[in-house]
């Protein structure tokens, strides 16, 4: 039987000084890409195209419409910002924290409008990824120690308990009118995998119990049960009494049809943050987080071209070949993080694999920032998203191999 070489902390990339110091400074050259233009001059924050300048309008009069998701990743972005000695960071948190709370906050109704602009709410429904976004960037602000983080922090934990969270189920549900009417059935696994995300940094900011119970319940119902049940795949739809809808046919963006490799490379992450934190009592957690990588990796992977498909159907062919940059970036961080903690060469073999894939053709060496999306012949495009919108994915891509797997950036980096 052939010897099988496995990594050592010396071998391991990711605990090398020379690439330790250029994850260091690719994820600096990030946030020198987005601080120029990014602060919009109405307040919040604007898209920016692949130049750096900003997107022109798409809804109103006076601007770009900001959609709650934008604002608060940036709000969790520029913490982290801070957290690495940014010096201007806080400018950039201040006014991502006045514009969630004056902006999209809906102070007659409570909750948080999806989108607005200047003039006010462009799409004032309320839904559960937003919102866990905001809880996300109360949490990131509070551990940079930002002044208005408790009150944004106790706002949202409200709404999301009063108003989405379904304790019978342990899971959240997902959408309504501005006025808190429910219009339609669906039920869905992404704003749940980022309230898991956002309720472990709640945990890790207040030491609240409930964060962590909450998110540990989640856990349970998409990967322990259905993922399982599943071979090991994310389903994402479901109906209203929470059964799975193997039909269900959405928008490309959110809630693509079929399975998205991307969420189970993204959950194998979170599984292992998850697990340590609730002091490694749910043994099934590592396990099942190194089945969804290994079953991801397999499926999505395009072995021609590299890269990951965006989508496949529930029989492991692509439905939506292009490959965007956030399934590569969850990939690293994924790899990372299981590479950290199991010696199995697998992991470091995808870590290196994937940063090759993403240095050659998402990170714009040129220009600054990473592409978005890749045509299948690797060429950048703007079909589903449009110009250069995310720090969030590619920043964590950067930091996450570089801190402990136990916790999240903001924590890690606050107590280095």
């Amino acid at each position: 039987m052939p010897t099988v070489n496995l990594p050592t902390e010396t071998t391991k990339l990711a605990k090398q000084p020379e690439h330790r110091k250029w994850l260091g400074a690719q994820a600096n050259a990030l946030l020198d890409f987005f601080e120029p233009n990014v602060l919009a001059p109405a307040g919040g924050f604007q898209m920016l195209n692949g130049d750096g300048q900003p997107l022109p309008a798409t809804f109103g009069d006076q601007g770009v419409e900001r959609q709650i998701h934008d604002t608060a990743r940036m709000v969790h972005c520029f913490a982290i910002a801070k957290l690495l000695g940014r010096p201007n960071a806080e400018t950039y948190i201040d006014q991502g924290m006045d514009f969630l709370w004056s902006r999209h906050r809906d102070a007659k109704n409570g909750g948080y409008f999806w989108g607005v602009d200047d003039n006010g709410a462009t799409q004032p429904d309320k839904r559960a990824y937003g919102h866990a976004f905001v809880l996300l960037a109360a949490s990131s602000a509070k551990i940079a120690g930002h002044r208005d983080a408790d009150r944004l922090l106790v706002d949202v934990s409200q709404v999301i308990h009063q108003r989405f969270w379904e304790a019978s189920n342990g899971t959240s549900s997902e959408e309504f009118t501005q006025d808190w009417q429910r219009f339609s059935d669906y039920r869905g696994q992404n704003s749940n995998m980022h309230l898991t995300e956002a309720l472990m940094a709640a945990y890790e900011a207040t030491d609240d119990q409930i964060y962590l119970d909450m998110a540990q319940s989640i856990a349970e119902f998409f990967v322990n049960r259905h993922a399982r049940a599943s071979g090991w795949r994310i389903p994402e739809h479901f109906t209203s009494d929470w059964q799975l809808d193997l039909d269900f046919v959405g928008d490309p963006v959110f809630r693509p049809k079929g399975i998205t490799p991307g969420h189970g490379l993204e959950w194998s992450r979170l599984l292992i943050q998850l697990w340590q934190l609730g002091q490694q009592q749910h043994d099934w957690m590592p396990k099942a987080a190194k089945q969804l990588f290994v079953t991801a990796v397999s499926t999505g992977w395009n072995n021609g071209t590299g890269g990951f498909y965006y989508a496949l159907g529930w029989d492991d062919k692509p439905s939506q070949a292009n490959c965007l940059w956030w399934p590569c970036a969850e990939g690293i961080a994924a790899a990372a993080v299981l590479g950290s903690i199991d010696d199995n060469p697998v992991f470091e073999d995808w870590y290196r694999r994937i940063w090759a894939f993403v240095d050659s053709k998402f990170i714009d060496h040129k220009r600054g920032g990473w592409h978005s999306e890749l045509a299948v012949n690797l060429q950048p495009v703007d079909n589903v998203f449009a110009g250069k919108p995310d720090l969030y994915h590619a920043l964590q891509a950067c930091l996450i191999p570089m801190l402990p797997s136990n916790g999240s950036i903001t924590r890690g980096l606050h107590n280095q």
